[in-house]
């Protein structure tokens, strides 16, 4: 039988369809480097088929934006619940950030350099706001006032962040290799953000 089918996708296979031949496109040439009509030709489905569900290109990244929001917090709840102290726990974050980052490369890619407006999104806000909840625990604990916790957050997420960067890059070795390594680094460093310099 053929694999691609240009007529006769139920709804939600056409969409999820367009979502993984995106998701693979965004792989290969990163967020900006595909249009709609390519992603529909590697979905097996016609140029018109997306906007049945997407009005444009830029829909159908929010959406890959909002399911890369929603595994971070599937990947992020659990390495945290494995902690029950608050500096445990933002530096099991940062670990399973740069793990994320390394699984999920074109989905982090996506979350983060495409420059989509979250207010024309909300849905994709929302996600986000999950994300950023699943924070703000620790951090209270840490840190009473409500500013000062969103500051911690911040500054634990652009630490681990850098990390991911820096492996995604080379910095570190191969990065298969220094995966290991660099979320060692990564949950170390949050550790001492978030203790004043003090290692664990």
């Amino acid at each position: 039988m053929p694999t691609a089918r240009p007529t006769g996708h139920h709804h939600g296979d056409l969409r999820n369809a367009l979502v993984r031949a995106a998701l693979e496109l965004v792989a290969e040439r990163g967020a900006q480097g595909f249009t709609l009509a390519e992603a529909s030709r590697r979905a097996g489905v016609s140029v018109a088929a997306p906007y049945k569900h997407f009005a444009d290109k830029e829909a159908l990244l929010a959406e890959l934006a909002r399911t890369g929001y929603e595994r971070q917090y599937e990947r992020f709840s659990a390495a945290m619940a494995g902690e029950r102290d608050p500096v445990e726990q933002l530096a099991a974050f940062a670990a399973a950030y740069v793990q994320f980052s390394a699984d999920s490369r074109a989905l982090f890619d996506i979350t983060f350099a495409t420059g989509l407006d979250k207010q024309l999104y909300p849905e994709l806000g929302r996600a986000g706001d999950r994300v950023l909840e699943l924070l703000r625990e620790p951090a209270a604990r840490l840190v009473r006032d409500p500013a000062g916790a969103l500051d911690l957050i911040h500054a634990v997420g652009a630490t681990a962040h850098g990390f991911a960067a820096f492996l995604a890059e080379g910095i570190f070795g191969d990065p298969a290799g220094a995966l290991e390594p660099t979320k060692r680094r990564a949950r170390d460093a949050a550790r001492r953000l978030v203790t004043g310099g003090r290692s664990g």
